[in-house]
């Protein structure tokens, strides 16, 4: 009697762990891969398939039955253009990647107009310019194709040209900017660019490479700024800028100095020492209130004559774009705080001497 009782408990306990094991599976919704496609003739394993996709079915290839006539073709199309005038080119995939860029993403139609296609080839490029879609594509890839062009031209990085065509689709229909030249627009996507690719530009190189005024850029930048603040807030994973990665904060000077110790030819250790001396500037308050390309550029005057360069303020000015009486009046400030601004173990090495630095 009492065996079987135990015998009952113990069968009990395993068909209540069972139920709890049957509740936890998660039931399997996936294709059967025990399950193999063979041959009812001839029964061979494993089975000597073939794949037509051509006629969309699964034939054995010993019998030559058909198991299955509705095989999807998922392999690329592919097509050739051999026997176009293409100078030899040969692409042979068809269709193009989509551009996030541009609003539609499907296939598009190109009807270009040929003298020899007469009245006809002529009217349907007309009515083909005519359509809207097309209409907004063209200007968005002129718009895109101008901006390249600008960016090139001080030989940004590509990271830069594309950031700024996100943002010029971002904003470029927004009713804010109604009234504001296209030029301005464009400026302003790419100082914005900059900005999220961290590479130093001021408004007055975007002023040069664009020839709009540095007030009507600073305008639209401002309205663009919290327009992408606006669509992070509202939704963030639909906008392309991230705050967080986003330099909010001005361009700094030591963010230009190194550009412009490369263009006027100065060496490592002056680059170096003017980066220290522009932080230093920073931290002990000397030359608050200006410019950032006022900084630098006196910056790297005075680096040059810490360590006995020959470099004339005129040869800075023609680099950094300020004048050589700015220069020389905010060095005769930096030059007062000078013990707070050099580096104590230039002095110890003997590379520095403070009585050897020129007080203008």
């Amino acid at each position: 009697m009492v065996a079987a009782t135990s015998t009952l408990a113990a069968s009990s306990n395993a068909s209540s762990t069972k139920n709890l094991l049957d509740d936890d599976v998660v039931p399997f919704t996936g294709p059967n891969l025990n399950v193999t496609l063979t041959c009812p003739e001839c029964k061979i394993f494993p089975p000597d398939l073939i794949e037509r996709f051509s006629e969309g079915d699964i034939v054995c290839g010993s019998c030559g039955l058909v198991l299955s006539d509705r095989v999807v073709d998922t392999r690329s199309e592919w097509r050739t253009f051999s026997n176009d005038d293409q100078n030899g080119d040969d692409p042979s995939r068809v269709g193009d990647a989509g551009n996030p860029l541009f609003d539609t993403e499907d296939l598009s139609t190109a009807i270009s107009y040929a003298p020899e296609a007469g009245r006809t080839g002529r009217d349907l490029n007309r009515a083909q310019s005519k359509s809207l879609v097309d209409k907004k594509d063209n200007a968005l890839a002129a718009a895109y194709a101008k901006i390249s062009q600008m960016c090139d031209g001080y030989q940004l990085p590509k990271i830069v040209q594309d950031g700024a065509k996100e943002v010029y689709k971002l904003v470029y229909d927004e009713k804010r900017l109604r009234g504001k030249s296209q030029e301005s627009i464009m400026a302003a996507s790419i100082f914005i660019g900059c900005r999220k690719a961290k590479v130093a530009r001021s408004f007055k190189e975007i002023w040069a490479l664009t020839n709009v005024p540095r007030k009507e850029i600073g305008k639209v930048f401002k309205i663009m700024n919290t327009l992408i603040q606006e669509k992070n807030a509202s939704n963030p994973n639909a906008s392309y800028f991230i705050p967080d990665n986003e330099q909010t904060t001005q361009t700094s000077a030591e963010d230009l100095i190194r550009r412009n110790c490369s263009h006027l030819g100065l060496n490592t250790q002056v680059t170096n020492a003017a980066e220290y001396i522009a932080r230093r500037c920073k931290e002990v308050g000397v030359l608050a209130g200006r410019s950032p390309t006022t900084i630098a550029a006196t910056v790297i005057y005075m680096a040059a004559l810490v360590f006995g360069i020959d470099l004339q303020p005129s040869n800075i000015s023609d680099k950094t774009g300020v004048s050589d009486g700015t220069i020389k009046t905010s060095y005769k400030v930096m030059y007062e705080e000078k013990e707070k601004l050099i580096d104590p173990y230039w002095i110890e090495t003997g590379k520095v001497k403070l009585e050897n630095i020129p007080k203008s």
